[in-house]
């Protein structure tokens, strides 16, 4: 009775430490519970492989394993849905199979957490069929599939185009009775957003607070965020003041999301009114709070407020983050400050942020359009990484110029590379090209542009 006590206590101390990521003094505890006479059990050491595989790696959880074989100690299922979790995380899904064959070899019947968590691996890889046969395995297998095994199906179906299905699936469960959690309202709806399909996302929406369930920041945000992609901006408000007057719990970032759009449409006075009810609501600014501010106040041309709104985030311990940069460093090119943007993003470069694309792009286009078109190509050549709307601005600038053959060999060089480019660049370019009287070259440019376009 004492020992069983005692390796009970050992199992306690291993567990703990391996929660505080204390491996180290985990091993320690083990060798000297060993030395004590109180030896570990297959809890001792599945909580071990657990740990090793979310905070160190596989490798070193199998190395666990094959210790607790040494032992004499025999892995249980415990041990594989631990191992199969690691190989997931790490998007191994052949060492995930190998996994599973060798719980099958040693004669351990999986269970629906090993389906779940192989089903979830297939998806990940793009392979939807083969995640479906994996949930067809846990019904022929006579397990019964748990929340879990449907969120992770609609969840997978979703993120692999297949909406359709997810919301027959839906369907189908709920006609049958099939009792639904906020997590799997959640994952429908972002489905259904993510795919455009914003009659169907409001639909399941309608059905969410039908069953008594409070839509939370998630739920509303993402449908809200969708409106506002698919231009439905009024829907989008809609969706804010309808969750607003049922008197749902607002965070920080479902009313930025709205002050931002609305900044977007040029309606400032309502972006200003919505941060204000931040405020308000007493809920803490965050740095996407801040970021929402400094947009708004670009677009007002109140640098000095920006430069405050700076100073706050300091005072209070926030990071400014990419975002942050992009925002005053854009604003500055609109006000046609170039020096100062120019300055900021040499600031913004010494701490880190390189690989900023928009900053940059922003200030190649303020430098053109302020007529410092010598200097925006020389930016533009020292710039290691360009993106489509790199080329687009540039080609769009010279076009204006009227360096139409500059442009068409920028815009071959940019498909070339394998990289798209914005379709009112290419019409620019040809358009520029045809109207110059060489509507033979034009039609050539056309048919390089297709071929490239076709090989890539």
């Amino acid at each position: 009775m004492s020992c069983r006590l005692s390796t009970r206590l050992l199992n306690i101390c291993i567990s703990t430490l391996c929660k505080l990521k204390k491996l180290d003094k985990a091993e320690a505890v083990i060798i000297d519970g060993i030395r004590l006479g109180v030896l570990p059990d297959v809890v001792t050491y599945n909580a071990l492989v657990d740990a090793y595989c979310r905070f160190v790696g596989i490798d070193v959880a199998y190395a666990v394993v094959r210790r607790m074989q040494v032992a004499g100690i025999k892995p249980n299922i415990v041990t594989f849905n631990s191992l199969l979790a690691g190989a997931s995380r790490q998007c191994q899904l052949s060492l995930s199979l190998d996994i599973f064959d060798e719980m099958l070899n040693s004669g351990i019947s999986p269970d629906v957490w090993s389906y779940n968590t192989l089903m979830h691996c297939f998806f990940r890889f793009g392979k939807p069929d083969e995640a479906y046969r994996v949930f067809r395995d846990i019904i022929l297998n006579n397990l019964c599939p748990d929340r879990t095994s449907f969120n992770t199906l609609l969840n997978g179906l979703c993120k692999t185009g297949y909406s359709d299905n997810a919301l027959m699936l839906y369907r189908n469960l709920k006609r049958h009775g099939w009792e639904f959690d906020l997590i799997t309202y959640n994952i429908l709806i972002n489905g259904l957003c993510k795919a455009s399909r914003l009659k169907e996302a409001r639909w399941v929406l309608k059905e969410l607070g039908d069953t008594g369930y409070k839509p939370n920041a998630i739920t509303y945000t993402t449908v809200m965020k969708c409106c506002f992609r698919c231009r439905k901006f009024d829907e989008g408000l809609e969706v804010f003041y309808e969750m607003k007057s049922k008197g749902y719990t607002f965070d920080a970032f479902a009313y930025c999301t709205v002050a931002g759009a609305l900044a977007k449409r040029g309606r400032l006075k309502e972006a200003n009114v919505c941060m204000e009810a931040i405020s308000k609501s007493g809920v803490a600014l965050d740095i996407v709070s801040y970021n929402t501010l400094m947009y708004i106040c670009c677009k007002e041309g109140k640098f000095e407020a920006i430069y405050e709104l700076l100073h706050k985030i300091e005072k209070e311990g926030l990071e400014c983050d990419i975002y942050t940069h992009t925002i005053l460093i854009d604003g500055l090119c609109k006000a046609g400050n170039i020096e100062g943007a120019k300055k900021h993003l040499q600031l913004m470069c010494s701490i880190g942020f390189h690989t900023n694309m928009v900053a940059f792009n922003s200030l190649l286009d303020a430098m053109y359009k302020s007529g410092h078109g010598k200097h925006a190509m020389e930016l533009f050549k020292l710039m290691k990484m360009k993106d489509e709307f790199t080329y687009s601005s540039m080609v769009h600038n010279l076009c204006r110029e009227r360096k139409f053959w500059s442009a068409s060999r920028l815009l071959l060089s940019c498909l070339k590379n394998g990289m798209n480019i914005l379709k009112s660049a290419e019409r620019a370019v040809i358009r520029g090209i045809r109207d110059s009287g060489f509507r033979k070259v034009a039609r050539k440019l056309h048919s390089k542009i297709r071929m490239k376009k076709f090989l890539h």
